[in-house]
């Protein structure tokens, strides 16, 4: 693997959580959330934040169904990612994130962390579990020798 950040990000309605690994694509951490106003503008500034942070490729999380199929939500992040691509040259991959936020949900709350104050905390901590996920299965396969 390349070196270099990678982002990850929790696409949402109202607000898209943004996670950075560092420098050697082994550990993903919390960086911003990006108020959703249009897909056009939402792009622009992730790619900005690409930018920033020198970024080599995007973890984009995807909501499938529980039978692990496209639905609405899905969808809508797929049309997103078209956009997105249309504002960054870097790759954009996604990845299966339909525990994700449950996941930041319970790890927030067992740290004290109430949902309802912080809803921008639990977008980032749902982007750093998607992109913690990618990070560790990308770490699985250099180990397998893929």
């Amino acid at each position: 693997m390349d070196e270099g950040r990678i982002l990850g990000l929790d696409v949402g309605d109202v607000r898209t959580g943004v996670a950075r690994s560092d420098p050697l694509g082994f550990l993903a951490s919390p960086l911003t959330t990006i108020q959703v106003e249009s897909p056009e503008a939402d792009a622009v500034a992730i790619a900005r934040i690409v930018k920033e942070q020198e970024a080599i490729k995007i973890v984009v999380g995807l909501p499938l169904n529980r039978e692990g199929g496209i639905g609405p939500q899905a969808q809508k992040v797929l049309d997103f990612i078209g956009v997105l691509r249309t504002a960054t040259r870097v790759e954009i991959v996604t990845i299966d994130e339909r525990f994700s936020t449950a996941a930041a949900h319970r790890a927030l709350h067992e740290s004290g962390v109430r949902s309802k104050k912080h809803r921008g905390v639990i977008d980032k901590a749902a982007a750093t579990q998607i992109l913690q996920l990618y990070l560790d299965r990308e770490d699985a396969r250099r180990k397998r020798g893929e």
